[in-house]
């Protein structure tokens, strides 16, 4: 699937077109005081989000108490090629070394683990290739959002998104337990995942966020804690 050139906001705008086709669903639709991306024939809710997850945990839960289905969409950088712009010229074009994953989606995902196993909620991850275009300056300056420790003598001014390499959907225990290495013995501790994503040849990302991945799923009730020896966390699966 192929697109035109996109800055940021237009991304939001493109996955909200995409979405709203496939669902026959309307598009900026006012309900219950919000504004909602998409509400569907089915009277279902679907919202993109290209920003921090955790902020659309307060719409969510109301959305659910209302008794609506709410899907998020959510895209996910897999690879990104920069292009680097002066004075409206294109002065460089690099493949970033940065490369995303699924297991990127745990540092989102903290704030959202009271809904995400909820009958009304479900998460599509969309891999996504972009093109991130920057513009470059003479002096150092702060980014647009204020948020930089050190400023830069770039900042960022729009993405393209090339293509969707995949979606991914989320609405049951099954759709993140499949993140887990195989082979787990009934107890486990961080150690053993470790060691099975190494075996396994899973993203070096994985091994990262093992830590974070029993967080989430123990708070989702997916594991739940057995035992603690030597200082050691052990956990089984709660099927």
């Amino acid at each position: 699937m192929e697109f035109s050139t996109l800055n940021e906001s237009n991304l939001h705008k493109t996955l909200k077109l995409i979405y709203a086709e496939q669902s026959n669903g309307k598009t900026e639709v006012e309900l219950y005081g919000h504004v909602y991306d998409i509400l569907t024939e089915n009277n279902e809710i679907i919202e993109i989000q290209t920003g921090t997850l955790v902020k659309l945990l307060p719409k969510i839960l109301d959305t659910i108490n209302k008794g609506h289905k709410i899907k998020v969409v959510y895209p996910l950088v897999i690879s990104k090629t920069i292009e680097t712009y002066k004075e409206g010229k294109l002065i460089s074009k690099r493949k970033s070394p940065k490369k995303g994953n699924i297991y990127s989606l745990f540092k989102e995902i903290t704030g959202l683990y009271p809904v995400l196993l909820d009958n009304h909620f479900s998460l599509d991850l969309v891999l996504a290739d972009i093109s991130e275009y920057r513009e470059k300056f003479e002096d150092l300056v702060q980014s647009a959002n204020n948020k930089r420790r050190f400023r830069k003598d770039w900042n960022k001014t729009g993405k393209k998104l090339n293509f969707i390499q995949d979606t991914l959907h989320f609405d049951k225990k099954d759709d993140y337990l499949k993140l887990l290495p195989e082979n787990l013995p009934d107890e486990f501790s961080s150690k053993e995942i470790k060691e099975l994503f190494i075996q396994q040849k899973f993203p070096a990302l994985a091994t990262q966020s093992t830590n974070l991945i029993l967080w989430v799923f123990n708070h989702m009730n997916l594991i739940e804690l057995t035992k603690i020896e030597n200082k050691k966390k052990y956990y089984k699966i709660n099927y």
